[in-house]
C-alpha cells in the first residue's frame, strides 16, 4: 500500500491514466492549476468549449503527438473541484509516453495512487464515505457489490450518518440551554426529553451496528462445506465450481487444509469452503484441517452439513442438512438430499443458496459496510451510554461532543487529514 510520508502539494498538477491497459483508447486524466495551460498548449492555442468532447490533434511543440478527443473541465465543477482535462488517446504505448512526456515538460507529475479523489474529498465535492464507495465502485466483481457502491456514492449513507450528527447537534443546544438558563427551558428541552431522544439515538444506531448486510456483501457469501471425511464434500465443491477445485479419492482424509473457491451466482459473490473431514484422528496434520475446519464453521454465512444414512447432530443449530449419494439408494429422508454424480437435488440446493441471497437484497435499510465505520459508530454509541449515566449537564453535553466528533470523523467532517493516507493509498492510481 502507498502512503504519502508528507501531504502532496495542493497547487501541482497531476496527470495518470483513468483506463486499463490493453485497449484501443486510453483515457489520461489532468488536475490542478497548471491545466488550462497544457490544454491550451496541446491544443495549438485554441481552448475547446468546456465540457465538450472535442476532437483535437495534439501538438508538442512541432511535433503531432495523436489525433484524440479530449474534454475541458473547468473548476470547481469538475471531480476534484480543480481545473482539469481528459484526453481520450489511441492507447499505444508510443502515444502514452510522449504524451506523458509533454505533460511533464509543460509542468505536471504522475499522480499518486487515489490523488484525483483525495483532491476531491479536499475540495469537498465528495465526502470520506463517498470517496470509499468510488473505490468499491472500481473493485467490485458482482452485481450486489455495483449497486451497494453506487448507493453509497452517491451518499445514502453519508446521509444516514450526517442526520445523526444533527440530531445529536439539536440535542447538545437543548442540553447547553439547560445548563445557561435552567429556569427557563420548556418541555422540549427537559432533561426526561434528551434522554428520550437519546434512547431512540442509541437504538437505531444498534440496529444499524447490527445489520451485517453490506458487510457480507462487501466481502462475498461465505458457505462452508462441512462433515464427516467421504461424505462428497470435495465433490460438491468441484459442482458447484464447475471446475475440479479439490482432489476426490475414496480415501478418508484427503482434504488436509481449507479450499477456497469464489463463486458468482445470482448476482452475489459466494466464497465456497471445503474443508477438512470430521472425525476422532491422532494424525497432527489431519487435527490441525479438523481445527480449521471447525474456526470455519463457527464464522460462517452458511453452513452446508454433508452426512452419508442416519442424519448425524448438527454441527451448529442454523446448517442445512444434506444427505449425500442419494442416487445409491431410495432411503427417504427429511432432509434435502443430493447427488453430485447425477445431479440430483443440486437444483433446490442452488435454490435454497438463492433465497438465503434475496433476504439480503429485500433487506432496505441502508448498510455498513466497512470496519472504520463500525469502529465510529461504536465510539459514538459508547459516548452516548456515557451521556445518559452523567449525574450533571455538564458533564452530559461533553459526552455529547465527543459521540458528534465520532460520527464526524466517518464522515470526514472533522479529522479528515489524519485518515487521508490510510484510505487513498488503497486506490489505484488514475482515480
Amino acid at each position: 500500500m502507498t502512503v504519502f510520508t508528507t501531504p502532496p502539494p495542493e497547487n501541482a498538477t497531476i496527470f495518470a491514466l483513468a483506463s486499463g491497459l490493453g485497449g484501443a483508447i486510453a483515457v489520461m486524466r489532468i488536475s490542478g492549476p497548471r491545466s488550462r495551460f497544457i490544454v491550451q498548449n496541446l491544443c495549438n492555442g485554441a481552448l475547446p468549449a468546456p465540457r465538450r468532447a472535442s476532437l483535437r490533434r495534439l501538438r508538442f511543440r512541432s511535433d503531432i503527438l495523436d489525433e484524440a478527443v479530449i474534454l475541458w473541465l473547468p473548476g470547481p465543477h469538475s471531480y476534484t473541484g480543480e481545473d482539469g482535462a481528459e484526453l481520450h488517446l489511441h492507447a499505444g504505448p508510443a502515444v502514452i509516453d510522449a504524451v506523458s512526456a509533454a505533460l511533464v515538460t509543460y509542468g505536471a507529475r504522475p499522480a499518486e495512487p487515489g490523488e484525483f479523489t483525495r483532491r476531491a474529498v479536499l475540495h469537498q465535492r465528495l465526502d470520506l464515505i463517498q470517496a470509499e464507495a468510488i473505490a468499491d465502485l472500481v473493485a467490485a466483481e458482482s452485481q450486489m457489490q455495483r449497486q451497494q457502491a453506487l448507493a453509497q456514492s452517491e451518499g445514502a449513507l453519508s446521509r444516514l450518518y450526517v442526520g445523526w450528527r444533527e440530531k445529536l447537534s439539536h440535542l447538545l443546544a437543548q442540553q447547553e440551554a439547560l445548563i445557561d438558563f435552567p429556569d427557563e427551558v420548556g418541555e422540549a428541552a427537559s432533561t426526561a426529553h434528551i434522554e428520550l431522544q437519546l434512547s431512540a439515538l442509541l437504538e437505531e444506531m444498534g440496529t444499524h451496528l447490527e445489520n451485517h448486510r453490506g458487510e457480507i456483501i462487501q466481502r462475498g457469501l461465505t458457505v462452508v462445506i462441512a462433515g464427516a471425511p467421504n461424505v462428497g464434500k470435495s465433490s460438491l465443491l468441484n459442482k458447484l465450481a464447475g471446475y475440479d477445485a479439490a482432489i476426490v479419492t475414496s480415501r478418508a482424509g484427503t482434504t488436509r487444509d481449507v479450499i477456497a473457491v469464489e463463486w458468482l451466482f445470482e448476482g452475489m459473490k459466494l466464497r465456497l469452503l471445503d474443508t477438512a473431514g470430521l472425525r476422532e484422528t491422532q494424525d497432527e496434520i489431519e487435527a490441525e484441517g479438523i481445527k480449521r475446519a471447525l474456526f470455519h464453521v463457527k464464522h460462517a454465512d452458511v453452513v452446508l452439513h454433508l452426512y452419508e444414512g442416519s442424519p448425524p447432530e448438527k454441527i451448529s443449530s442454523d446448517a442445512v442438512m444434506i444427505r449425500t449419494k442419494c442416487d445409491r439408494d431410495a432411503e427417504p429422508t427429511f432432509d434435502l438430499a443430493i447427488s453430485t454424480l447425477t445431479g440430483q437435488g443440486i437444483d433446490p440446493l442452488l435454490n435454497l443458496l438463492a433465497t438465503r441471497i434475496k433476504k439480503l437484497k429485500d433487506v432496505t435499510a441502508t448498510p455498513l459496510t466497512r470496519a472504520r465505520h463500525r469502529a465510529g459508530i461504536e465510539e459514538a454509541r459508547a459516548y452516548l451510554t456515557e451521556a445518559r449515566q452523567m449525574p450533571f449537564p455538564e458533564l452530559r453535553g461533553e459526552s455529547l461532543r465527543l459521540a458528534m466528533r465520532a460520527l464526524g470523523r466517518i464522515t470526514g467532517q472533522i479529522d479528515v487529514e489524519s485518515l487521508l493516507d490510510v484510505i487513498f493509498g488503497q486506490f489505484c492510481i488514475g482515480k
